[in-house]
């Protein structure tokens, strides 16, 4: 309304107040039309904005609904895979339960070889001992004669198997011992056998045995009497150390 005040004045000015006011009308209608032409075309703006927007929004919600699917998917796969993890664990429990019937299977077993095992030493030690004692039993009868003649060690009284106290005040088991005479001294005959004879026995003879009476005993002549040797150098190995050696066929 304002505006078209002011054109009419203008207009008055130089034009009668009939042509001013046809004028004034004319300029008004065009201005609007102008203005009404110019909103359109901004509108039109708006609107192809809002198109290209509502253009990225669709891409944008095309894009989210392929991740949600391949997010409901991979959810699917976790799910199944649960689900396997969960019968793996079953399967796993049970295994655990049969290995520790197993297991207790097994302690049982091994318990009962145990006591076998015990048992059947007990009487490998008890057959161990009695060949032992057969083969010191034939010792005692034939060694007299061999060490004369071998040695010319005169045996007196017969010889033994004791206890006897050790260097350390310890009670010692000796399987042939006794007194002789060789080269007008007196010895004490100290004696050990061994079913099957390794060097390794004839060390353990003299630190267990010989080393123990240290002092017990002036002079120690020592014996070892077996039925076989089992390393090839086991008789020349005892010899070296001292000590003689005889076979049960030397008996």
């Amino acid at each position: 309304m304002q505006l078209a005040i002011g054109i009419r004045k203008k207009l008055e000015k130089v034009f009668n107040k009939n042509q001013a006011d046809i004028l004034t009308e004319v300029i008004t209608d065009a201005y609007s039309d102008l203005v009404k032409t110019s909103d359109f075309n901004e509108l039109k703006g708006i609107v192809k904005e809002l198109a290209e927007a509502q253009k990225e929004t669709q891409k944008e919600i095309g894009r989210l609904d392929k991740t949600v699917q391949q997010l409901a998917e991979a959810q699917k796969r976790t799910e199944i895979k649960v689900e396997e993890l969960a019968e793996a664990q079953e399967r796993t429990e049970i295994k655990v339960e049969e290995l520790a019937e197993a297991q207790k299977k097994t302690e049982e077993e091994l318990h009962d070889l145990v006591k076998e095992h015990k048992k059947t030493r007990t009487q490998l030690g008890g057959l161990s001992s009695a060949v032992g004692y057969r083969l010191e039993d034939e010792a005692f009868k034939a060694l007299p004669k061999l060490l004369k003649r071998d040695y010319e060690l005169i045996v007196q009284g017969k010889l033994k198997r004791k206890y006897i106290t050790d260097n350390k005040g310890k009670k010692i088991e000796i399987n042939i011992i006794g007194e002789g005479i060789k080269n007008s001294k007196k010895v004490t005959i100290i004696g050990e056998s061994k079913s099957q004879l390794s060097k390794n026995d004839v060390n353990e003879f003299i630190k267990k045995k010989l080393k123990r009476l240290d002092g017990i005993y002036k002079e120690i002549f020592p014996v070892l009497v077996t039925y076989m040797i089992s390393e090839h150098d086991a008789e020349e190995y005892a010899r070296k150390k001292g000590i003689a050696l005889y076979y049960s066929y030397d008996f």
